[in-house]
C-alpha cells in the first residue's frame, strides 16, 4: 500500500482528522548518491492511473503497519520490498523524520531515511505501482511552489514540488520538506554555484 498525498485539504501542517484515531504507517525514503558526481536523489512511487484512490499520485513507498511487523521501522523495510523489490539489506537506517498526519485518510506517517545503493534495478508491483522515480534533491529543493489543486469538487492551494512533469504534494511534499530542511548542508555543496571548474 502507497501513502500518497492526500485526499483534499490545503496540505499545509501535520493537522490531523478532527482527533479521530491516527492509524500507525510508515515510509521508506530511499537516498543514494549519483555515480559520479555523488549528487543526492531520492526513490519516489508514482501510483498507477487506473486505480479508484490516489490514482497518479507521487509518494514514497510504504503503507499501514501488519501485525507481523516488528515495529514501524519493519514496516517501511517491507512495504518498499514489496513496492518497488528494494531488498531490505540493501538499506542502511540512517534516522527518522517527524511523523506526518493525513486530513482526510486518518495516517499517521512515520518516515525513515535510507541510503541505498545507486543503480539498483527496480521490481515494481504492478498492482499499484506505475514507475520508480528517482529525482535529484537539488532540482526537487528549487522547485518549491505554491499549486492550485481540486479534489473531489474541492478547490485549494497547497505547497507543492514540481520536477518536470512531476507533481508532489500533501504529505509527500511535508516528508520532502523535513528531508530538504536536514540535508541543505549536502545539498549546497553540490549546488552549481559552488563548482569552481
Amino acid at each position: 500500500m502507497v501513502i500518497p498525498g492526500e485526499d483534499a485539504g490545503d496540505g499545509s501542517s501535520g493537522g490531523g482528522s478532527g482527533g479521530d484515531r491516527q492509524i500507525a504507517a510508515a515510509v521508506l525514503v530511499p537516498l543514494f548518491l549519483a555515480p559520479g558526481d555523488g549528487e543526492p536523489h531520492a526513490v519516489f512511487t508514482r501510483r498507477r492511473a487506473d486505480l479508484r484512490r490516489h490514482a497518479g499520485e507521487i509518494s514514497f513507498p510504504g503503507g499501514r503497519s501488519d501485525p507481523e511487523d516488528a515495529d514501524l521501522r519493519e514496516t517501511a523495510l517491507r512495504e518498499a520490498e514489496e513496492e518497488i523489490g528494494l531488498p531490505r539489506d540493501r538499506v542502511r537506517l540512517l534516522g527518522e523524520l517527524p511523523a506526518v498526519s493525513t486530513f482526510v485518510t486518518g495516517y499517521t506517517i512515520h518516515p525513515y531515511v535510507g541510503l541505498i545503493p545507486a543503480g539498483l534495478a527496480w521490481r515494481i508491483s504492478e498492482r499499484e505501482v506505475d514507475a520508480v522515480l528517482e529525482l535529484p534533491l537539488l532540482a526537487l529543493r528549487e522547485s518549491r511552489t505554491r499549486t492550485r489543486m481540486q479534489r473531489r469538487g474541492i478547490s485549494f492551494e497547497t505547497d507543492a514540488y514540481i520536477v518536470d512533469e512531476h507533481l508532489i504534494w500533501g504529505a509527500t511534499a511535508r516528508i520532502l520538506e523535513h528531508l530538504l530542511e536536514r540535508v541543505e548542508e549536502l545539498l549546497v555543496l553540490h549546488h552549481p554555484s559552488n563548482n569552481n571548474d
